[in-house]
């Protein structure tokens, strides 16, 4: 890989100058064909195969009035797009020596003062087309090449040769292309799928479910327009003039909507019976291709529709493919920026012999959670290195007397009582009532203690009651009424927020702490006795 490979020679050398694409000034004055206007299956079947043979510009202008006319498919792929925006990133340098780490550091305080979200951003337009390439132009600034700007260029501003499928050009007026300028651009392709260039865009394979939505779509707002209308049959005499034909039909459609119109005495309006139908089969159609959009672009539909049959466990399924797909989409976006910007940054500023990697960190909040949770557990089994603990969970070591976050230790006269306010099962909560246990002298007392704060069965059942016979009353009413069941289901749900479950989930925390605290306390005494 180019990314990965050792630069040429370890001299400094002068970025290119000038913008490629200033001199080819007919590009900017195009306009789009935009394709989608009138698609069939046959002209997106040949706006496909001439992508294939290298002709990327309709395809582009495809994939652009796609997400223009299709809310879904905008939707999700905004979801996909921004999702790379919120990942840390760093370069990494493997086996660093000083000089090398210092380079380091000079070169990620560069790429602090650029735009890297704007930039990152117009790379994942690559994501849908296959491709997306920026032009950098380059200054002198801070005695270091940096670039001035780095703008985006639209998808069908390129082409690639049939004989070379796997490099993009610029497009000429005579169709040809014209090769791109070295250390000028920053050229992300995205591969939806293996293959050469021109087959990898993930548009060809959302092209066909937006052409089906598309026509559902369509057939289904007809229906909306007719439905319900009786028939309207205009009858004219023999020997009307086309005049009066003409006058007859503009009433039969006008009155559809008018609900109003003239026409002359000897002619006559009829109106058969209603149109009838249904849009079910309209509305399957559109539900399976936005599946089919979802599926796609994001691995699954339930992290953006739950679905008849959605449950919590299907949807975690769905969104780890999601996670998966977005550490794909930040692996090969790091890998363009390590080629495309971070190798001639080093080239024009450094004497580095090796390309530094531009790394994502793709792990997300709930992740970081488990992993704590994981590490504290694996802290116990086997010795781990802190530094490896700070580079992980990027925690900067203290800097001299910086103070710094501390857990405040619980003193030893803490009572069991006064935990009890706290949440059953916390490890906090159960390791201080270890602790209290450990430290008690008085059997008698604890054992008081426990009893005392313990509430009865009885009284539990009396809270429950008080606070669930209120609703039980509403859905009583409704049975004796004769309402449907959905009324009175209906009637349970509204009454369910407006409950005050406080007192019950008060007591129910108490009762479950307790009885952990009982449950370890009898554990403390069978240890003292021997018998276990």
């Amino acid at each position: 890989m180019e990314w990965m490979s050792r630069l040429l020679g370890n001299k400094k050398q002068p970025p290119p100058k000038g913008d490629q694409t200033a001199a080819l000034s007919y590009l900017p004055k195009e306009f789009a064909d935009h394709p989608g206007k009138n698609l069939t299956p046959a002209k997106a079947m040949t706006l496909l195969l001439e992508a294939e043979q290298g002709n990327l510009r309709a395809l582009a202008d495809l994939a652009d009035d796609m997400e223009e006319r299709d809310t879904h498919l905008y939707a999700e792929l905004m979801k996909r797009r921004r999702g790379c925006l919120t990942a840390d990133w760093s370069l990494s340098l493997r086996n660093a020596d000083k000089s090398e780490q210092k380079a380091l550091e000079q070169l990620t305080e560069q790429l602090k003062n650029m735009p890297m979200p704007d930039i990152i951003w117009d790379m994942t337009d690559a994501i849908h087309k296959g491709y997306a390439c920026a032009e950098i132009q380059w200054e002198y600034a801070d005695k270091a090449w940096l670039p001035a700007t780095i703008q985006h260029r639209p998808a069908n501003w390129f082409t690639a040769m049939p004989e070379d499928r796997d490099t993009l050009m610029l497009r000429t007026q005579e169709g040809k292309g014209v090769a791109l300028q070295d250390y000028s651009w920053i050229t992300h392709t995205h591969k939806a799928r293996s293959g050469y260039l021109t087959n990898t865009a993930l548009a060809r394979v959302t092209v066909w479910p937006f052409l089906f939505r598309a026509f559902s779509s369509r057939d289904f707002a007809e229906f909306l327009e007719i439905y319900g209308l009786p028939l309207r049959l205009g009858r004219y005499p023999s020997g009307a003039t086309a005049e009066e034909r003409s006058t007859l039909l503009r009433a039969v459609t006008a009155i559809g909507h008018s609900a109003a119109g003239i026409l002359p005495a000897n002619m006559a309006i009829e109106f058969q019976r209603a149109a009838e139908g249904q849009a079910d089969p309209y509305m399957a159609m559109v539900g399976w291709a936005e599946g089919g959009i979802s599926k796609a672009i994001l691995g699954g539909t339930l992290t953006s529709d739950s679905g008849k049959n959605g449950n919590y466990a299907t949807a975690s399924v769905h969104d780890d493919a999601r996670k998966e797909i977005r550490k794909s989409d930040l692996r090969q976006i790091g890998k363009t920026l390590s080629s495309n910007l971070i190798k001639p940054l080093c080239l024009f500023n450094t004497t580095l012999t090796r390309v530094p990697q531009f790394i994502f960190d793709d792990t997300e909040p709930e992740d970081n959670e488990r992993s704590i949770y994981a590490l504290v557990k694996l802290a116990e089994a086997m010795p781990i290195p802190l530094e490896w603990v700070r580079n992980k969970f990027k925690i900067p070591a203290p800097n001299g007397d910086e103070p710094i976050l501390q857990i405040t230790q619980p003193t030893a006269g803490s009572t069991a009582a006064a935990k009890a306010t706290h949440h059953s099962g916390c490890s906090c909560c159960n390791s201080e009532a270890t602790a209290a246990l450990k430290g008690s002298d008085g059997q008698d007392s604890v054992q008081g203690d426990i009893d005392s704060s313990t509430p009865t069965d009885d009284a539990l059942r009396s809270q429950a009651q008080a606070l669930i016979q209120p609703l039980i009353d509403k859905a009583l009413e409704g049975v004796r009424a004769g309402d449907p069941a959905e009324t009175i289901l209906t009637t349970l749900m509204m009454g369910y927020p407006e409950m005050d479950s406080s007192k019950l989930s008060d007591a129910l925390t108490k009762a479950s702490f307790i009885a952990d605290l009982m449950g370890r306390w009898e554990a403390q005494q069978d240890i003292g006795n021997g018998k276990a």
